[in-house]
């Protein structure tokens, strides 16, 4: 087999950051010239994260080809700048899922079924159906802890693979954390030591050790590591502490992490090309401007929710020179009287997606004063949909209208359920047979949008036609199509046959848009999206002085009269 595998598992405890040091090493052997892929073996038993809480899991990530995976996939995309699928992301449930199916089938014809080495063996399949002719090196993450029960069969899959393939093919790096007490002034090696301890009693023996810590590791601590945990004095790094997730590649390369898992791996010797990466960690620290955006949410409490979302944030600055802070706003919280306040100085509206009638009406209060105060709106997903009711109830006059997925009997359904995808999706998907029922009735994965030829959107991608992401059940009700054009609104994008709005916006504004797609998957820290960007822009644009900008409100409109 052609394919290298590195392996990386992680210890002491979650949070390290496995899914960035997976991310940034493939980055690097990319830029040495070899082809590279990255997987996800998740030790939970839900069978994906589609429908796990996002204050438990954080962000849903979406693949092309729709699947529902693990936030670290986007860390994948972004850094490889190639695109993830299915195969990139494996659940424990998803395994025993398969197993049970096989077992119903008859396939074991009538054995034992057994973790070992039935549930093991899946596993190594999984692992292996990304080894192609077309990839020199694969990196499989193992989720979770070393330690954890829910791990061991994942833990003894590649434990077996070594034997399996050679150990000239195999190559384990094991990140720990290595803590600084500022009280003593000391950095403590046990947590490393026991965590390594623990591994070697599965059966694995750790060739590289990657050490998490707030601080570099003197060469006398790496020398301690190395001795006591049985590798190489020349294979401990540190992965310290940086400021920008993006500065990990160059940080984990000035260490030599790459260059020595090119000797083990016996990879063609090749200087990697990083000025690309130096570029982008110069220009994340030297910018003309400073911009506050409101990114008015239901999962405001945990950065990770909308991970993907605040990436596009900071890619999209890079474009335009500027530092985009944002400003989490949680909708639960917006009112009338709080609305001004809490929207003080900001220069741009960004309302995410999510599910649930939770938040909603101050999504919505947020929408209708950006439009009001002429301040750059993005909505995404949710937000689109809260455009939609925000627009048909305060422009069109249509009180009560709503989405079905709020309020079922509301008299004007703008944003329906389209039970037609039920039967479509499952007709032409090609994803995993995973029993996930919520999941099998939404659109998922991507489809093709045709711009309107004059629009902010066409403007943006400066194409006719895109392809985007999608992750909802409910769409734009087609039925009020003909009120919102006489009314200002602007369908600028629609599917292939016309039946599906995938963007909307506004002509007489500086920057109102909403798209029903999730733009911020397939968003670049070396090329930011097109919407981002543009929104970025425009918020540049009302941050001047009012002089500069015309378009700019002078004052605020109250919410207590209708426009």
């Amino acid at each position: 087999m052609k394919t290298k595998f590195i392996f990386i598992t992680g210890g002491v405890l979650s949070s390290l950051g496995k899914g960035l040091a997976a991310a940034s090493i493939a980055a690097l052997l990319k830029a040495r010239g070899l082809k590279v892929t990255l997987q996800k073996l998740d030790p939970y038993i839900n069978v994906d994260p589609g429908t796990m809480n996002p204050f438990q899991h954080g962000e849903v990530y979406v693949t092309e080809d729709g699947a529902e995976t693990d936030l670290d996939l986007g860390h994948y995309e972004r850094y490889l700048d190639q695109p993830m699928s299915q195969l990139n992301n494996f659940t424990s449930g998803s395994i025993y899922h398969s197993v049970i199916t096989k077992e119903r089938r008859g396939d074991y014809l009538g054995g034992t079924v057994q973790v070992i080495p039935h549930v093991t063996d899946e596993i190594k399949n999984a692992i292996l159906s990304v080894a192609t002719d077309d990839e020199d090196v694969a990196i499989i993450e193992i989720g979770g802890t070393v330690g954890d029960i829910e791990s061991l069969p994942f833990l003894e899959a590649i434990r077996q693979l070594r034997g399996d393939l050679g150990k000239e093919n195999v190559l384990y790096i094991h990140l720990t954390l290595v803590p600084y007490i500022k009280a003593a002034g000391e950095i403590k090696t046990k947590p490393t030591q026991h965590s390594v301890k623990e591994l070697r009693s599965i059966g694995i023996q750790a060739d590289i050790i990657l050490c998490r810590c707030e601080v570099d590791l003197e060469q006398d601590i790496k020398s301690k590591i190395a001795l006591f945990c049985n590798v190489d004095p020349d294979a401990v790094f540190t992965a310290r502490d940086v400021q920008s997730i993006y500065e990990v590649p160059l940080m984990l390369y000035d260490e030599g992490l790459d260059q020595k898992v090119a000797i083990l791996l016996k990879l063609p010797a090749k200087n990697p090309g990083l000025q690309a990466w130096e570029n982008l960690v110069y220009r994340l620290n030297h910018y003309k401007s400073e911009l506050h955006i409101a990114i008015v949410g239901k999962y405001v409490d945990l950065r990770e929710s909308y991970k993907s979302l605040h990436e596009a944030l900071i890619h999209a600055g890079l474009e335009n020179e500027t530092r985009v802070i944002p400003r989490y706003i949680n909708s639960d919280d917006l009112s009338q009287e709080s609305l001004a306040r809490q929207m003080q100085g900001v220069h741009g509206v960004l309302v995410p997606g999510g599910f649930g009638t939770r938040g909603i009406e101050g999504k919505i209060l947020a929408i209708r004063y950006a439009r009001e105060n002429n301040i750059p709106f993005f909505g995404i997903c949710l937000g689109m949909q809260c455009a939609v009711i925000e627009y048909a109830r305060n422009v069109l006059q249509l009180e009560g209208a709503d989405s079905q997925e709020f309020n079922p009997d509301t008299p004007y359904p703008v944003i329906y359920l389209m039970t037609e995808w039920f039967d479509f999706r499952n007709r032409t998907t090609q994803k995993r047979d995973t029993g996930s029922h919520k999941g099998g009735t939404m659109r998922l994965g991507a489809y093709p949008c045709v711009l309107k030829t004059g629009t902010k959107a066409m403007q943006a991608y400066n194409t006719s036609e895109v392809s985007e992401r999608h992750r909802h059940r409910y769409e734009f009700n087609m039925k009020f199509a003909p009120d919102f054009k006489s009314h200002g609104l602007i369908l600028s994008g629609l599917s292939p046959d016309e039946k599906l709005v995938e963007i909307v916006e506004l002509k007489d504004h500086p920057w109102f848009l909403g798209c029903q797609f999730h733009p911020e998957f397939k968003s670049n820290p070396m090329r930011a999206h097109p919407l981002f960007r543009e929104f970025i822009r425009a918020a540049g644009q009302y941050a001047l002085p009012e002089e500069k900008n015309p378009d700019k409100a002078s004052g605020e409109k109250s919410l207590d009269k209708e426009p």
